[in-house]
């Protein structure tokens, strides 16, 4: 099963799961009960801590939800943190998100907030605690895929750095982006 946030993130072979922490968990789930998939592959955009530049394809097995609280320490959690799925079983799906996720490390962490990070300075802080990027959806999907003992992966396009120009610069970058990841994923023999 091949996902994306939806909205102005849309794919022909890929099904819309919402916007945020929130809404892609629960869609995302209902599409698991409904319909249990033999993998899922999240695709969309991120935004950099300044490790990738803009329009870079990046594929990723691992999130994390750090808050900005955290890493100003004013706050904590009880909860796991990290996620980092599990390698993916030699069968006819696990061939499929194989050959999209070719040896992908486990070193490209993605965060994910229902907030964007607007701040070069906390951008920064995350970039040097190893989180790479930034994809609100992201945490929940591997959250949810491991609640299923399902494999995942995601593959992302760059739209932006996250400092003050983030929004901005999304905006300008989107279409092309979009472009790019479509055109790679393709390329792939994804849609």
């Amino acid at each position: 099963m091949i996902v994306c946030a939806g909205d102005i993130e849309q794919f022909s072979f890929a099904t819309p799961i919402g916007i945020g922490l929130v809404n892609s968990a629960i869609n995302l789930t209902r599409l698991c009960i409904m319909n249990p998939p033999e993998f899922i592959l999240f695709v969309g955009s991120a935004g950099s801590y300044g490790k990738h530049n803009i329009f870079d394809i990046v594929y990723s097995r691992a999130a994390s939800n750090i808050e900005h609280s955290f890493i100003h320490n004013q706050g904590y959690t009880p909860l796991d943190n990290l996620i980092v799925a599990d390698d993916v079983a030699p069968t006819k799906s696990g061939a499929i998100l194989n050959s999209v996720i070719q040896s992908v490390s486990h070193e490209t962490i993605v965060n994910s907030s229902n907030y964007i990070t607007a701040s070069k300075e906390a951008s920064e802080i995350y970039l040097k605690i190893g989180l790479s990027l930034e994809s609100m959806e992201f945490f929940s999907v591997l959250s949810v895929a491991k609640e299923f003992n399902i494999p995942v992966g995601g593959v992302f396009v760059v739209t932006n750095y996250c400092n003050k120009n983030a929004h901005k610069d999304f905006i300008k970058n989107h279409k092309e982006a979009m472009e790019k990841l479509e055109l790679h994923l393709r390329h792939k023999g994804i849609g």
